[in-house]
């Protein structure tokens, strides 16, 4: 009797530990790599410290999200959206290949953001050398707006 308890009571610990596991990614968690590497990321504070020096050139900032804006940042609306996808690629057209462009979404971690990979993905696609994503990997609150870092009042288009 005592060895079917300690199974049953391991069992039960088994299936809590892979419940757990799972409740930590999403239903449709990204499986296949991610299109950017640890150097194609740039650091919110680095950004915010570009930003705030009047000397430093500045990125083309865009924002392939929902969400507030970042000062300077250009907003494309949501890239898991077909037309806004196409806009910022039809932006992108235009502009030349060695700019430094920085990509961001911020509306939820980065394994759920429907929104940074098919934007991410299209500056790669489109040649683009510097094209970096902002690294937040939680979201825009918690990753710049908490922070301090500035942010537009008006969400531009």
């Amino acid at each position: 009797m005592k060895k079917v308890k300690i199974f049953s009571a391991l069992i039960v610990g088994i299936f809590s530990v892979l419940s757990a596991l799972s409740q930590t990614l999403p239903k449709n968690a990204q499986l296949e790599k991610d299109p950017w590497t640890k150097n194609q990321l740039i650091q919110p504070s680095a950004l915010a410290s570009l930003l705030k020096n009047p000397k430093a050139v500045k990125p083309l900032i865009f924002n392939i999200g929902v969400e507030k804006d970042i000062k300077g940042a250009k907003n494309m609306g949501a890239s898991s959206e077909k037309e806004n996808l196409e806009r910022f690629k039809k932006t992108l057209s235009k502009l030349p290949k060695n700019a430094s462009v920085v990509v961001y979404c911020g509306c939820c971690p980065f394994h759920k953001c429907p929104n940074i990979r098919p934007a991410f993905n299209a500056l790669q696609q489109g040649g683009f050398k510097n094209g970096r994503l902002l690294n937040l990997a939680t979201n825009i609150k918690t990753d710049w707006i908490s922070k301090g870092y500035p942010v537009s009042k008006v969400t531009q288009r």
